[in-house]
């Protein structure tokens, strides 16, 4: 007897199988969706913390080694079961690399010396970065992708036409007009270093320049416009409404051209052999120590000194050099990720 299928009911129950596969379907699609946006904020935090974690070991691991090395006496260097806590701790590496190093009139020495080529180059970049920014003139774009150029070209490239300039040093040929020198030598003397830091030609001073034309490209001319209605002219204009405005420039360049300048061996090793500056003693650390560590230590000038406790006597005046800037960091950093914020410095 055959059988008589109602094609009806078939279709009903199909499309009864294919809402259910659906609604089963949409439910484990919904269940992977939540346990996605779940888990891929979770595993993006713990790659970002381990990236964060990761850097910030590279960075503070050296400063940290310094310090342990610093502390450590003598008969800790052979002592394989030491790695960073010191067990004989000693204070003597430190007098001995002040005595060395002539530590504290060399630091003030330093720090004068910082601080005026700071001021310096503040002062011109941000004067030079106002005129590219405010003033339109023939040749203007192209002056200022020659100060962008300054950034890239590597110093090196420098270094034998700013030689031979600041060694026969003469304005326009009027030290030989009037006379009948070449020039003037300006080499072993801080006179090179002023000169470029006040003439927007010193180290990174690119760089400067362009933070401060970006920074006041952003101010709007109405402020300069009712200056100018007031009879104010461009230089007052600059000092006593512009320059307030840029404080968060003015604290981004003053500090990177602290930091860079105080730590600078390239143009003070170009421009001096020799000089009582931080750079320099720092460079010469090695050769002085192995000089004088024998009679410091009463073995006699005839003696050698150890090549290993030469190694820690330089890191630990390392660590007395940049101590001044780690404190700098430590005073004025809220004040300094607030600024580079405003100005968009990064990298």
């Amino acid at each position: 007897m055959a059988i008589i299928r109602d094609p009806s009911k078939e279709s009903v129950q199909a499309r009864m199988n294919q809402s259910v596969k659906a609604r089963v379907n949409q439910s484990a699609q919904a269940r992977m969706n939540r346990i996605r946006n779940k888990t891929l904020p979770i595993l993006w935090s713990v790659f970002r913390y381990l990236l964060i974690i990761g850097i910030t070991f590279i960075i503070i691991y050296p400063i940290i080694s310094k310090f342990s090395v610093a502390f450590k006496d003598k008969q800790d260097i052979y002592n394989p079961t030491i790695y960073m806590i010191p067990v004989h701790f000693t204070l003597d590496n430190f007098k001995i690399v002040l005595d060395l190093l002539d530590y504290w009139p060399l630091l003030l020495n330093t720090m004068i010396y910082v601080f005026i080529t700071m001021l310096l180059t503040t002062m011109s970049t941000a004067l030079a970065g106002y005129g590219f920014a405010r003033f339109t003139f023939p040749g203007s774009n192209l002056l200022f992708a020659l100060v962008v150029l300054t950034i890239l070209i590597p110093m090196s490239t420098l270094m034998v036409p700013m030689y031979l300039h600041f060694r026969s040093f003469d304005v326009l040929g009027l030290v030989r007009l009037f006379s009948g020198q070449e020039g003037i030598n300006l080499l072993n003397s801080y006179w090179p270093s002023i000169i470029t830091s006040a003439t927007a030609t010193g180290l990174k001073a690119g760089l400067f320049v362009y933070i401060f034309r970006q920074f006041f490209r952003g101010l709007p001319k109405e402020i300069e416009e009712a200056a100018l209605i007031d009879g104010a002219g461009g230089l007052k204009t600059f000092f006593a409404i512009m320059l307030p405005n840029a404080i968060p420039p003015l604290i981004t360049v003053t500090l990177f051209s602290f930091v860079w300048q105080y730590n600078d061996t390239f143009y003070t090793s170009l421009f001096m052999s020799e000089g009582a500056l931080m750079p320099l003693k720092i460079a010469s650390l090695p050769a002085d120590a192995n000089q004088f560590l024998p009679s410091i230590m009463g073995l006699g000038s005839s003696a050698k000194a150890d090549p290993n406790y030469v190694a820690l006597v330089v890191d630990t005046g390392i660590l007395l050099a940049i101590l001044p800037l780690i404190a700098l960091y430590l005073f004025v950093q809220r004040h300094f990720v607030e600024s580079v914020e405003r100005t968009g410095v990064v990298g």
